[in-house]
């Protein structure tokens, strides 16, 4: 398969569209309150949908199709920028500068060759640095409006564990296609009715063999649509609440629905399922000496005081008390220094990385974390069957996970169910 080009892969997650070099009869497309989509827009953005079918080697589908969902998106993607101008939220270029580094260090590139390749494929610099930020405004605005809300409790989890074992499903993933056709907030029953209708007939089309993927970028009005519904694989806590229950009792290739929730009908397929393998990792039990830079310590001080206190290590004195009397980590002083026994990713990298180059009783040469300077001492390593920890682990993600899924795919559709749009192209209403 072919790689993404690194426009579609910057932007195609977040829906946000981006000027091309090709010129386009411009016109208006859409009103969304007192901002407009143009037409230039749309065929820009659909350009880099359609690279992206190409590139996964799907059928194409209908242009007609395609663009009505590409509307959509950029109809999304205007709302929530115009709530967080609303509510002040920004992203500083510190910020933004930050990421584009780390985005390019993602890809193995130095700033200067990420900008030419981006400006290789026909794209202003500049541009993208401005998309870019648009997408980290909307990823703080979901934080804000639905994310941070989300709360996890250990029963929800011990009931989720429970359920996924009386299921039969605590070791099973799924890959999942889905359709939604929506309902307004607070509908009549009329327009329920009407709704279900169109859910069932779908269904049968989809029963007789029509393609689920090219439906569902023509109807749906999930998330996904511009993917063809494809959500990807997911744990069993990771999808809908709906669906538990449904999916695990389905065949691979097998169509289910519709399936009602307050969003509106729901018809899924599974592609494809697969189990989990036992957690075992390896454990170190570690200590050390942290010297934090402040304004009576400098990176040279902290580097060339960690230096001595490691040759007098080497030389005989005990490394616990010179970590009681010398670190500056009041976490473990009092333990000279030790921090037990940790798993992989309970450090932060710098930390991690120091640590794992280390044999048994070696003593590492001074580095730099964000918390400071350090040396450390690996004491020992262990295999540990972390499944069990590692279950409520992923149950915990999984449940937040389907939660914000959820409550985003609520709070997206209220969001526009609210605002004024107007369609300025017949077919894409």
């Amino acid at each position: 398969m072919k790689k993404l080009s690194i426009i579609a892969l910057l932007l195609l997650g977040n829906h946000l569209s981006m000027p091309v070099l090709a010129e386009t009869l411009d016109y208006i497309v859409a009103v969304v309150n007192d901002d407009v989509i143009v037409n230039s827009t749309l065929q820009d953005e659909l350009r880099i949908v359609l690279k992206k079918w190409r590139e996964k080697k799907n059928r194409l589908p209908s242009q007609k199709d395609m663009e009505k969902q590409v509307l959509e998106n950029l109809i999304m993607t205007t709302l929530q920028l115009q709530l967080a101008k609303r509510t002040g939220i920004q992203v500083e270029d510190s910020l933004l500068n930050e990421k584009i580094r780390e985005i390019a260090k993602q890809r193995n590139k130095d700033l200067q060759s990420f900008r030419h390749d981006i400006e290789k494929e026909g794209y202003r610099y500049e541009l993208v640095r401005e998309k870019i930020r648009e997408g980290m405004i909307i990823e703080r605005l979901q934080v804000r409006q639905v994310v941070s809300r989300i709360n996890i409790t250990q029963r929800e989890i011990d009931n989720f564990l429970s359920n996924q074992i009386q299921q039969g499903t605590a070791s099973e993933e799924y890959h999942l296609l889905h359709i939604l056709i929506a309902t307004p907030d607070a509908p009549s029953p009329e327009e329920i009715e009407a709704k279900k209708q169109q859910a069932n007939n779908l269904l049968a089309k989809l029963k007789q063999g029509a393609d689920f993927q090219a439906m569902a970028l023509k109807v749906s009005n999930g998330r996904k649509a511009t993917e063809g519904g494809d959500l990807g694989w997911l744990k069993a806590g990771e999808m809908p609440s709906l669906f538990h229950g449904i999916v695990n009792g389905m065949v691979v290739g097998e169509i289910k629905g519709s399936l009602r929730d307050s969003s509106g009908f729901h018809i899924i397929k599974l592609v494809e399922k697969r189990g989990k393998k036992f957690s075992i990792i390896t454990q170190t039990k570690v200590r050390h000496i942290l010297i934090k830079i402040n304004d009576l310590s400098n990176d040279i001080d902290a580097k060339s005081r960690l230096k001595e206190l490691k040759f007098r290590i080497e030389q005989g004195d005990d490394f616990f008390q010179l970590a009681r009397a010398n670190s500056e980590d009041s976490g473990t002083t009092a333990k000279g220094g030790l921090l037990g026994w940790v798993n992989p990713g309970d450090l932060v990298p710098e930390f991690e990385k120091g640590m794992n180059n280390l044999s048994k009783k070696q003593i590492s040469e001074p580095f730099k974390s964000r918390y400071g300077w350090h040396i450390v001492q690996v004491l020992a390593r262990r295999k540990h069957d972390n499944t069990e920890q590692a279950s409520r682990t992923r149950a915990e993600r999984q449940i937040r996970q389907r939660k914000i899924d959820e409550e985003l795919e609520s709070w997206l559709r209220q969001l526009h169910d609210e605002a004024y749009i107007e369609y300025r192209s017949g077919d894409s209403k």
